[in-house]
């Protein structure tokens, strides 16, 4: 068995880390991980023909190259070996959660943090129990602030990625309604998103803090930090106010310092990110019009809060993911937009446990006070919004097909269209019918 510390000399020798060999490059060092399908034990030596220096595998039959390394579980060594490499930095390391907008946030933030410093923040959506490690080990000695997006469905998972990358510093976007079912209600998912909080009081570590979000700025009371930085987006505040919101929708207007920058994002929701990324941008040294400009600059992919032309028809593209909090944000933002017509494409959100009926009857009452042209629901769990919607208005289809062949049998001209559901859901998929 090979210890840590030889694995870490293994680790400097090779050009990067990776667990898929679709994905391996030249002399990388290659864990294989096993899941509830599949044991990439199997693939090791598949690794090392692609270019693969080095193979980890915990499974002795498959360690028959001078080149595979064996280790009692592959995904713990690959934890404790980011822990090992995070133990030898010596730079800022940005740790952020939330139930919405940790992604915008952690892009907002690093195109700020950029304008003075190299930066590395979590790729795409890597921030599990693997991703985390994954994005720890990718730091370089030419990185001098990491920026780490954490995420969790269940208590303990922020607790467990904390402990691998040791931020210095930390924030939580907001705390809403997501992954109900494995955090056992909104209480659930305020003790484990405050396992950052924990980890960053017991180690003497920096929080910033919206005092918009009442629940995060009530969570750090009786939590002692070595500094708070508490900031806010309102006129009447006790707090240092970040910038002026000047108009959210269609996209986000805002103004520091008498000048105003156009933004590529809509609603009030990420105004509260771009504050955050300012601010935090702000303490670190970077200039405050720089940091303002490299929020205006930021342009949304992946279908968060994107706005995508469609012949006549204008998108907004923001089916990556759902839960009831983002999905009545989006729907009020949505409502206030002044187009000639409008459309809302609303598909199921996952991982609501016992609240799954509730929270979709919840949106249906919603939806009934608004002003849309059409309201189109797809998914077996949007069934409990149709009761409290007007017939005329409202379209139900059990699934994605049927919800195809009216876009496609009834094409819409001139319309503006919120698209919004699930990740499993995949939603996007409407944009070749519109």
């Amino acid at each position: 068995m090979i210890t840590i510390s030889e694995l870490y000399q293994k680790y400097k020798e090779c050009t990067g880390v990776s667990t898929d060999t679709r994905k391996i490059g030249a002399n990388m060092l290659f864990f294989a991980l096993k899941g509830p399908n599949f044991d990439a034990n199997t693939f090791a030596a598949q690794a090392l023909v692609k270019g693969a220096k080095y193979a980890i595998v915990d499974d002795p039959t498959f360690a028959n190259d001078t080149n595979t390394f064996c280790v009692a579980d592959t995904l713990k060594a690959l934890q404790d070996l980011a822990l090992f490499h995070r133990r030898k930095l010596n730079i800022p390391v940005v740790g952020l959660t939330g139930s919405n907008g940790k992604t915008t946030s952690k892009e907002l933030l690093n195109v700020v943090l950029s304008k003075k410093y190299k930066t590395l923040a979590t790729s795409g959506n890597l921030n599990n129990h693997i991703g985390v490690p994954l994005t720890v080990l990718s730091i370089d000695n030419s990185v001098e602030i990491a920026i780490i997006e954490m995420g969790a469905n269940k208590q303990g998972d922020i607790k467990e990625l904390v402990e691998i990358c040791e931020p210095t510093h930390g924030f939580i976007t907001n705390i809403g309604k997501a992954h109900l079912e494995g955090f056992g209600g909104i209480a659930g998912v305020r003790k484990g998103k405050g396992e950052l909080y924990d980890w960053l009081s017991i180690n003497n570590k920096t929080v910033f803090v919206n005092a918009d979000s009442p629940p995060t700025l009530d969570m750090i009371s009786g939590r002692p930090f070595y500094d708070t930085i508490v900031f806010s987006t309102e006129e009447e505040s006790d707090y240092q106010k970040v910038a002026d919101l000047v108009d959210e929708i269609p996209t986000v207007v805002f103004s520091v310092n008498k000048k105003q920058y156009t933004t590529h994002l809509t609603g009030r929701y990420n105004f509260d990110n771009m504050c955050t990324a300012i601010r935090i941008g702000q303490y670190f040294g970077v200039k405050t019009e720089d940091a303002c400009e490299a929020v205006a600059e930021y342009e949304p992919t992946n279908n968060r809060s994107q706005f995508v032309e469609k012949g006549t028809n204008m998108v907004l593209m923001d089916a990556y993911n759902a839960n009831p909090s983002s999905m009545n944000a989006a729907i009020k933002n949505f409502d206030n937009l002044k187009a000639e017509k409008k459309m809302v494409i609303l598909g199921d959100m996952f991982e609501l446990g016992d609240e799954a009926q509730s929270e979709h009857a919840a949106i249906g009452k919603l939806l009934a006070k608004c002003n849309f042209d059409y309201i189109l629901l797809a998914g077996k769990l949007m069934e409990s919004a149709v009761p409290h919607l007007p017939m005329m208005k409202a379209l139900y289809f059990p699934d994605k097909f049927g919800l195809h062949v009216w876009l496609q049998d009834n094409p819409q001209q001139n319309t503006h269209v919120l698209v919004k559901g699930s990740r499993g859901m995949g939603l996007e998929s409407v944009l070749g019918f519109l």
